[in-house]
Order: C-alpha cells, then sequence, then structure tokens
C-alpha cells in the first residue's frame, strides 16, 4: 500500500508509467530493482495499458486521499501495539494517515508517538526505555476526535 501510494505520487498519470524507464522506477521510495522490472514489464504489455486506458475513458479517476495537515497526527510518526477494542490495527493505521501521519512498524528515536492497546509487549517497553510519548487507546480515541491536545 505505502509503495503505491508512492507510485501515486511520482507519476499522477497513467501515461507516465507507461513510458517510466527502470531507473525512474526505482528511485521511487520503496520500490528497488525487482519491482521495477516487473512494474516496468506490466506497462510495456498493450492488453495492461488498454486495460487501464479503458478504466480512464469510462470515467475511472483515482482520487488523491483527503488528508488532513493540521491535526495532531500531521508529520508524525506512530507506532501501534497491542489489541484494540474500538477499532482494528487497519482502521487505526487509516485514521491516521488520512490525518497527515505515517504509521512505522518499529520504534526509534523518530517515533512520535506509541499507540499502547492491550497486551502491548516489546515495542512499548521501547518506546519507554527511549522516552517516546505512549497514547493508551482511550487517549488515541480522542486525539483522533479532536477532544484533546497533541
Amino acid at each position: 500500500e505505502a509503495t503505491a501510494k508512492a507510485l501515486a505520487e511520482a507519476f499522477p498519470e497513467a501515461p507516465l508509467l507507461y513510458t517510466a524507464d527502470m531507473e525512474a522506477l526505482t528511485r521511487v521510495k520503496d520500490v528497488g530493482p525487482t519491482m521495477a522490472q516487473v512494474l516496468h514489464a506490466f506497462f510495456q504489455e498493450p492488453q495492461n495499458r488498454a486495460a487501464i486506458d479503458a478504466l480512464l475513458a469510462a470515467g475511472v479517476t483515482p482520487a488523491p486521499p483527503q488528508v488532513n495537515t493540521g491535526g495532531p497526527f500531521a508529520g508524525k510518526t506512530v507506532v501501534l501495539t497491542g489489541g484494540m477494542t474500538g477499532m482494528s490495527r487497519d482502521q487505526a493505521k487509516e485514521e491516521i494517515e488520512r490525518r497527515g501521519g505515517k504509521v512505522s512498524g518499529s520504534v526509534s528515536r523518530k517515533t512520535d508517538f506509541v499507540v499502547a492497546g492491550e497486551d502491548a509487549g516489546s515495542k512499548l517497553k521501547k518506546a519507554q526505555e527511549l522516552g517516546v510519548r505512549v497514547l493508551d487507546e482511550q487517549a488515541f480515541l480522542k486525539l483522533l476526535q479532536g477532544d484533546a491536545r497533541s
């Protein structure tokens, strides 16, 4: 999903992908030589181009996600750990990204928040060791609703 977003940002229109060479593809974040080769081969196939062109001609247009750049998650890196009861991990990730944040799978000094659900483990411990701000699920949900300060 992150790679697809990076590709969409680098090549905002399908015809740009049709003509992208291997070098241009590998400059995209998270696209290595193997992925670039697969993408290049895909867009060189006439039937694949025709299918995409037909969708575009029928009025199907990819819409950029609406991102809030002013909330408490804007520009922040967030790590999710443990189980949540109010929403799934995928929903939490989507909500953070919609608010301009990035979800990471590991805690580092660059992490801004760790959202710790039930039975949080080593990620919570590492966040505490690094002095990273930890939110429980209730505090996280309040931030999502705009009821708390960042």
